[in-house]
């Protein structure tokens, strides 16, 4: 699967500082952050109207820190590491590794992106904290935002709960800090109900990409989570 307009799958690594959009790849940064992930995390084509959470990040972190996104839309823990990313991930010298899946990992069974939550999900976010942790980088895993859904009772749908979980799992497992954007993410959006969260997402028929407004939300959730992942990125993310 690959959305039109998504920029990971094609151009490599992304580089951008919380002061302006774009730098380049010879400024010098104090640390280094990289993002792998799906469409919900991915750079989006400015003339589209999704937006990933990932590109709304630098935003809310200190000026000497860069921000390397390499998610590609579509990709599941399965297939990421076949697009080379996940390569250049390893070999970026980062300090810290961001990594969130699950969205494609939970399509039918029959989709090749698809994975078990208990299964290969689980096997591979072990792989990928694994190597992490061999190149001499940081790991933090993030369970997967919650699509803008809703059920009859009013609350967001719950499709994504065994991957949120199996992700807890391995955190605790290895020792590894979390940020829990899927129970977050569902507090915002049972909080705001289905009328407030109109304009989060990119339409009613797309609930799973953000516009602007919804990824800057979700971004700053994110980075809520990671100032209290250590001391340490505690001082990358501003007051």
């Amino acid at each position: 699967m690959k959305f039109i307009g998504c920029l990971g799958a094609s151009v490599g690594i992304l580089l951008f500082s919380a002061s302006a959009p774009l730098i380049s790849s010879e400024t010098k940064a104090t640390t280094t952050v990289v993002l792998v992930g799906d469409s919900t995390m991915a750079d989006w084509a400015n003339e589209k109207p999704a937006r990933g959470w990932g590109q709304l990040l630098p935003e809310y972190l200190t000026d000497d820190v860069r921000v390397v996104n390499l998610a590609v839309c579509g990709m599941s823990t399965k297939t990421f590491p076949d697009t080379g990313n996940w390569q250049k991930a390893l070999a970026s010298g980062a300090k810290y590794l961001l990594i969130q899946f699950g969205h494609n990992d939970s399509h039918a069974p029959d989709k090749p992106e698809s994975t078990k939550a208990d299964g290969e999900f689980t096997t591979n976010l072990e792989r990928f904290v694994a190597e992490a942790r061999t190149a001499g980088i940081t790991p933090i895993l993030v369970t997967p935002v919650h699509r803008r859904m809703y059920g009859a009772d009013g609350k967001p749908s719950t499709e994504l709960a065994p991957y949120a979980a199996a992700t807890k799992r391995v955190a605790e497992k290895l020792n590894v800090p979390l940020i829990d954007l899927y129970a977050v993410s569902g507090e915002y959006f049972e909080k705001i109900g289905e009328a407030g969260s109109v304009g989060i997402t990119v339409s009613d028929v797309d609930r799973t990409h953000f516009t602007e407004q919804g990824a800057r939300q979700i971004a700053g959730f994110v980075a809520a989570g990671f100032k209290v992942t250590s001391p340490d990125a505690a001082q990358l993310v501003k007051p």
